[in-house]
């Protein structure tokens, strides 16, 4: 069981107490089955991208063994290819509910391993997980176009989906990035994952037409932020430009324009990309302005309705939405891996492409 004195350092004014934060860690600790696997909550479905997120909450937390669990499960049902399924049911000893497998999902391994590194010192555990991480990567550059953006995903029988998402290919950004770190950790360079990276980045830096769009979604708007593809002075515009279309003061972030929904992830996540951006004190506002989500057992409601029928919705209370909050109180608060994963700065840039 967490304990306050072990969540000290996730203490922040207006979001948790110390005793707040262990009972958030206690609740995603709950959700966890014996084999290691995170579902949404327990009967739904797990997916390999929040699973990882909800372990980089436990690493934070300094769950350490735990959060070592869930990447045996990672490894334990990782496919021939490379690859992970995009859902798997809770308790069927990890039958797959959707055989598609999206490249964003299977990047997002090399990010939590490199986090659990880094809280934890095991280069054990980096040497086990690295065959792990390279045939992820691999299987998801198979997916990049062209002109450097990366397609969503295989369908069931194989066919490459080569439409982009661009909240998907920022997220891969991120984690290609720190599949680098890896490698340089281990001493063994790969120069096709530079290349792919300094594509990616100039993609989503100048390119937004080579992406699908759905700039409706808050995640479009802050993951070019966040996952480190975006910086500085363009960074700062682009938050700027649809602030107050996203933005609900007091409550969160939409989700999905116009519709009156704000989501907890994400809030956080946006309180993320604000943090990276330098801008500690609005995260601090928005992570604030969430805890009307929090429940009586320290989880988190997925949404909530703002406009008519004022209501929480979906009645869910999910391991990622907490996972999120745990990781943005990490990063502003200054814990050592969070800090390096999200905050990027040591983290390989790789090749700008020669032409536009």
């Amino acid at each position: 069981m967490t304990t306050p004195g072990r969540t000290e350092h996730l203490v922040l004014p207006g979001v948790l107490t110390a005793e707040q934060a262990a009972e958030t860690v206690a609740g995603i600790r709950a959700m966890q089955r014996e084999d290691g696997a995170i579902p949404w909550f327990r009967g739904h479905h797990l997916d390999p991208w929040d699973h990882t997120e909800a372990a980089m909450a436990l690493d934070a937390a300094g769950e350490h063994e735990a959060a070592a669990r869930a990447y045996e499960w990672l490894l334990r049902h990782q496919n021939p290819d490379g690859s992970w399924y995009a859902a798997y049911h809770d308790g069927e000893a990890g039958r797959p509910t959707d055989r598609g497998r999206e490249s964003n999902f299977c990047a997002y391994i090399a990010v939590g391993v490199w986090h659990h590194y880094l809280a934890t010192g095991d280069e054990v555990f980096l040497d086990r997980m690295w065959p792990a991480v390279f045939g992820a990567i691999e299987f998801v550059l198979e997916l990049q176009q062209p002109g450097g953006q990366i397609g969503w995903k295989r369908e069931a029988d194989g066919t490459p989906v080569n439409d982009a998402l661009l909240t998907g290919s920022s997220s891969v950004h991120q984690a290609l990035r720190c599949a680098l770190a890896i490698a340089e950790e281990r001493e063994e360079p790969q120069p096709d994952w530079e290349l792919a990276a300094g594509a990616l980045a100039h993609a989503i830096r100048k390119h937004p037409e080579r992406f699908l769009d759905k700039s409706h979604y808050s995640m479009d708007w802050y993951y070019p932020v966040l996952g480190g593809a975006l910086t500085g002075a363009e960074a700062k515009s682009r938050i700027e430009e649809s602030w107050d279309d996203f933005v609900v003061p007091g409550l969160g972030v939409r989700c999905v324009l116009p519709n009156p929904w704000v989501t907890g992830g994400e809030s956080c996540e946006l309180a993320l990309a604000l943090w990276v951006m330098g801008e500690s004190d609005r995260a601090l506002e928005i992570l604030q302005s969430v805890q009307h989500l929090r429940t009586e057992d320290g989880m988190y409601w997925t949404g909530y309705v703002f406009e008519e029928n004022r209501a929480v919705w979906p009645e869910e209370v999910t391991s990622w939405t907490a996972g999120a909050l745990l990781l943005a109180v990490a990063a502003l608060g200054g814990d050592e891996a969070t800090v390096a994963v999200f905050g990027g700065e040591r983290l390989p840039v790789g090749l700008a492409p020669d032409c536009c």
